[in-house]
């Protein structure tokens, strides 16, 4: 065998083994990689959008969002998502805005806890005022729109008096409000409409019937108590008060404690009614020609 025809032989059994080292290669130490990125091409390819067909998903997408807030903004109540601490003050000092001078309120944040899968805020509203401010504030928590709880209430009558001696009935409250958030906005709107947080007035329940204190006369009204009709004109009545001082009244006039409410012409006398502390008082004055008559 000549020395060519070795080369070539020996170069076509170099060829067949890097063809069979190629094969064993390809098919059996890379079939796993070739498979996964196969796998990866389809995924990437499954993932290439047309724009038309993306434009309408965005939309129909955005439509169930709209139809979903709606439903959520028909709650009643709506759970906010990472609310803050300081949102609640703002609530209390919008809601107080057109309480009497006589209210004042002290808000203390206590706490955050955990219920459940949502969490809320604890705080402690103390402080003293007119019965309807209080109600209007325990209304307008419990009603308001993002959620909140009274969790407990504490309420008692106090006597204040002003400046001029006049007593104010006031009540002296403890509130504990739990306000709840939650960590996503699944049960919150993107615009939040507060529920209508007015409420008509009820009667003070801590106003005492009777009552000890009597406001003082700072209006210089008539003291009825110890007075004289002095006479009967067609403008009115002339009445003179235990120190002396004369006053012309006509009916519905107001007096210290009460009101001129009849001038009887025809058997010359006049009635008052007065309110003593919560005792109704009728009070009749005649002239005195009338007394020594009878």
């Amino acid at each position: 065998m000549n020395r060519k025809l070795k080369n070539t032989i020996g170069l076509i059994i170099l060829l067949i083994f890097i063809l069979v080292a190629g094969i064993v290669y390809i098919y059996v130490i890379q079939a796993n990689s070739i498979e996964e990125k196969q796998k990866k091409i389809k995924e990437l390819t499954a993932q290439v959008y047309v724009p038309e067909k993306l434009e309408s998903e965005v939309k129909s997408l955005s439509q169930k969002s709209q139809v979903l807030d709606s439903i959520l903004a028909k709650r009643s109540f709506n759970i906010p998502a990472n609310l803050s601490s300081i949102k609640f003050y703002n609530f209390i000092n919008t809601i107080s805005e057109g309480f009497s001078p006589k209210t004042q309120l002290n808000i203390e944040l206590v706490n955050q806890f955990p219920d459940k899968e949502f969490y809320y805020y604890e705080y402690k509203i103390s402080g003293t005022g007119e019965f309807n401010d209080v109600y209007k504030t325990i209304y307008a928590v419990e009603q308001s729109k993002e959620l909140k709880k009274i969790k407990s209430v504490l309420l008692r009558s106090i006597v204040s008096n002003d400046k001029k001696g006049i007593p104010n009935f006031l009540v002296s409250f403890v509130i504990t409000v739990d306000v709840y958030f939650s960590t996503n906005d699944r049960f919150s709107t993107k615009t939040l409409v507060e529920n209508n947080l007015n409420t008509g007035l009820l009667y003070d329940s801590f106003y005492p019937l009777i009552r000890n204190e009597i406001p003082p006369n700072i209006d210089n009204l008539l003291d009825v108590q110890g007075a004289k009709l002095l006479a009967l004109i067609p403008e009115g009545a002339f009445i003179a008060d235990k120190n002396g001082n004369t006053y012309l009244l006509w009916q519905g006039e107001q007096v210290y404690l009460g009101y001129l409410t009849n001038i009887d012409y025809e058997n010359n006398k006049v009635s008052f009614i007065l309110n003593k502390g919560g005792i109704i008082e009728n009070v009749v004055l005649e002239l005195e020609k009338e007394k020594s008559k009878k």
